[in-house]
């Protein structure tokens, strides 16, 4: 099977469901260390190693290059700035040294190139309030530094992960079920959207002509809580969660942060919010 488009980063919620609505079109390639059973018998990342990665463009000459690979764990990143920098930033340096100019990288971002509370549409300037979402800012101008290509920024996907037990609702299902505690940050809202609504506008996006910076919102902002009452309400179970600051929160949260767009054509048409798709 040819494949026009590889996928690096297929064990993100994004990338796992994107590989998984589009097998024909897209080869995913997971992060080292997953050993999920959903994603066991893809191929393994080596962005540590430029050969590696001349030689896999070499071996599957793909039209695009769809980049979803990152460590998003923001405690983590924050504990690990070194670590962090080398995975969400290096990573993608050796990718960009060796992918040649025909083919069309597209690199997802995340809305944590931003932190303080409001809209942010294409032309906000970051402000980043996190180790995590510096590594994005520097990883976006890798991208916007090379000719023709895209980096789309996403607020919250919600959708089944590689493990069953990480995303949003895959959380929120096993805690409850392993009557695990519960904490939910009450004075975060951001924009939230299904995985799969969030996949094919992807795809859409990697299949065009647009370059620089582009997002990809939702109907509107949804907060934490809001979502977590949804969420237990979709899995039958009652919403028995404690709710806290992002300022009790030993790493740092956003707030209110809704992505917009500057655009007016059909691919800045928001997609439904959670509570409302």
């Amino acid at each position: 099977m040819i494949h026009s488009t590889l996928l690096f980063g297929a064990t993100s919620i994004l990338g796992f469901n994107l590989a998984r609505l589009f097998p024909e079109t897209i080869l995913p390639f997971i992060s080292p260390g997953n050993s999920s059973k959903s994603v066991c018998e893809w191929p393994i990342l080596q962005l540590e190693n430029s050969d590696w990665v001349e030689r896999t463009l070499a071996q599957f000459q793909p039209k695009v290059l769809l980049y979803c690979h990152a460590v998003c764990d923001v405690p983590k990143c924050e504990a690990d700035p070194d670590w962090a920098h080398e995975i969400n930033v290096h990573h993608l340096r050796r990718v960009v040294e060796k992918l040649p100019a025909h083919i069309r990288l597209v690199y997802v971002s995340s809305d944590h190139v931003f932190g303080g509370d409001g809209e942010y549409h294409e032309y906000s300037p970051p402000c980043p309030i996190s180790v995590y979402g510096q590594t994005r800012v520097n990883a976006e101008k890798l991208v916007l530094n090379r000719h023709g290509s895209l980096v789309i920024r996403t607020g919250l996907a919600i959708g089944p992960s590689p493990n069953g037990r990480t995303g949003h609702l895959d959380w929120l299902r096993y805690r409850t079920q392993q009557h695990l505690p519960i904490t939910i940050v009450e004075d975060e809202s951001r924009s939230v959207v299904w995985v799969t609504d969030l996949a094919r506008r992807v795809v859409k996006f990697a299949q065009s002509t647009e370059t620089g910076i582009r997002h990809i919102s939702a109907t509107r902002a949804v907060s934490r809580v809001e979502l977590a009452n949804h969420l237990m309400s979709i899995l039958g179970e009652p919403p028995t969660f404690r709710c806290e600051s992002r300022h009790q929160r030993p790493a740092p949260h956003l707030g209110r942060v809704e992505l917009t767009s500057a655009y007016a054509d059909s691919l800045s048409w928001p997609l439904a919010s959670v509570l409302d798709g």
